[in-house]
């Protein structure tokens, strides 16, 4: 009964999002069909988990490449119901977002933006090189009684689609991978508030901090933790009695190599006790606030950490923040690669099959002085069926974000999570919390006897009208 509730209260924002009734009525459907079915077959899974008849099927793929929505206004309402639920976590007065990029290996020779990855694994099983969708996703922590997910706010395709930029209509742009987490990250935190942004070391970059303090210059929202290399090279800050010579005046100090400072300065090392991974831990750490960054020389906060899992070198570009807050917002950010798991393996995210005739035929061979597909497409018709096509593609996997949010905020809430986990035979359960599988397994199996329960609900009267034979042409175009 409180699942119900909780999901006509919060589906019900959305509404205001929808030109059309039809279209939000679909939206319900689909997000309630993403988290009951029990295969991951595109979209047909969904008319098979909600016993949907078969003829539905066309509407709900025009329904992904309708104009009676837009994305981006569903994403504002996605944020606001984040913040609104209470379970934002917090360091230092402010909120914490996990950012990282994911590759989704797909074999559609008439799907847009699908281009030849480079995949960088420890696992033999794994090819070199795939051919797939490259996406960026943001994520926030959400947490109740020291327990938490890592909740999808934002994912997109963030390379093969450059050639796109100049179209028209065209939401896509030329910007590296880097520069476009950025600015999804101070996206979310526009509407969140003051936020952190945690990233892996593949994301410190000059171009990152450049697109950060650009973005940070009219109001300053968004501040990064991530991890440096260990062959991270910094400056000493010019100290405050350099007088200036002739010729070009020194921006920076000495050279300082990071990793040699774990031997050199051993003796200056302080050890604290941080929360990381769920647990309090002893940890050895340096603080130095350094230059860095070719031609840029940004004054950044160092941490090089010594713990039982071994040594690193943290960065933040806040400066007042302390070492021990640092380490701890960092040892979040695994949980994104949680999610990136369960979204993949237990809600399907990326699951589809959304293609067109516009795209010319994949090329697997294609030299690299050959012109990419998208730039021998000159129609304007067949640019929009691209375009359309990749918004159908995003909207998939945003709906999956909403689904999989909905979800984790679900197991949270206490009684909701026990209620789950009496269904399902676990092993080994976890006395903190339960997964999504969990939840997930709980609705499939359960949702049916809930809509019999509360039978003139908002939420039963949709699923209901979309389960019916027959449907008026007038509705049908309006989705459409």
């Amino acid at each position: 009964m409180a699942i119900l509730s909780f999901l006509e209260s919060t589906l019900s924002a959305f509404r205001r999002c929808f030109k059309y009734s039809p279209a939000y009525r679909w939206f319900v459907t689909v997000i309630c069909g993403l988290m009951v079915r029990t295969d991951h077959l595109g979209v047909s899974s969904i008319i098979r988990a909600l016993g949907l008849p078969g003829k539905k099927y066309e509407c709900l793929i025009h329904f992904f490449r309708s104009a009676a929505y837009s994305l981006s206004e569903l994403r504002k309402v996605w944020y606001a119901i984040v913040l609104k639920s209470g379970t934002l976590y917090q360091l230092n007065g402010r909120y914490l977002l996990i950012g990282d990029g994911t590759k989704e290996p797909k074999e559609g020779r008439f799907m847009p933006a699908v281009k030849k990855l480079f995949q960088e694994s420890e696992n033999s099983c794994k090819p070199r090189y795939t051919f797939g969708h490259m996406y960026g996703g943001v994520a926030a922590v959400i947490e109740r009684d020291g327990s938490g997910f890592a909740c999808p706010l934002n994912m997109n395709i963030q390379d093969g689609l450059a050639e796109t930029a100049a179209w028209d209509g065209s939401s896509h742009s030329e910007s590296s991978h880097i520069v476009q987490m950025i600015r999804n990250g101070y996206e979310a935190a526009q509407s969140l508030g003051v936020s952190y942004m945690t990233l892996d070391r593949y994301f410190l970059s000059v171009p990152g901090l450049q697109e950060l303090d650009k973005h940070n210059k009219s109001e300053h929202l968004l501040d990064l933790i991530t991890r440096a290399k260990d062959s991270c090279v910094a400056y000493e800050p010019l100290p405050s009695d350099y007088k200036p010579k002739r010729g070009r005046p020194r921006k920076k100090g000495e050279s300082v190599k990071l990793k040699n400072l774990f031997e050199e300065r051993e003796a200056e090392f302080v050890t604290s006790n941080v929360l990381m991974y769920g647990e309090q831990q002893q940890v050895e750490s340096l603080c130095l606030d350094l230059l860095w960054g070719s031609k840029l020389y940004k004054k950044l906060r160092f941490v090089l950490v010594k713990s039982t899992r071994g040594r690193a070198i943290l960065v933040s570009t806040d400066l007042s923040l302390s070492p021990e807050l640092i380490i701890e917002a960092y040892a979040h950010r695994f949980k994104i690669e949680s999610m990136f798991r369960e979204f993949k393996q237990q809600i399907g995210g990326f699951c589809y099959h959304f293609w067109t005739k516009a795209v010319h035929k994949l090329n697997r061979y294609k030299k690299k002085d050959e012109p990419d597909a998208l730039t021998l497409v000159t129609d304007e018709k067949q640019r929009n069926r691209i375009l359309m096509t990749v918004e159908a593609t995003e909207r998939f996997v945003f709906f999956s974000c909403v689904a999989m949010g909905l979800v984790q905020m679900m197991a949270l809430v206490p009684c909701v999570a026990e209620q789950a986990k009496n269904h399902r035979y676990l092993r080994t359960l976890n006395p903190k919390k339960v997964s999504e599988a969990t939840i997930l397994s709980y609705l499939s199996k359960n949702f049916y006897r809930l809509l019999l329960f509360r039978p003139d609900s908002g939420l039963s009267r949709i699923i209901r009208q979309a389960q019916r034979d027959e449907s008026s042409d007038s509705t049908d175009n309006e989705v459409a």
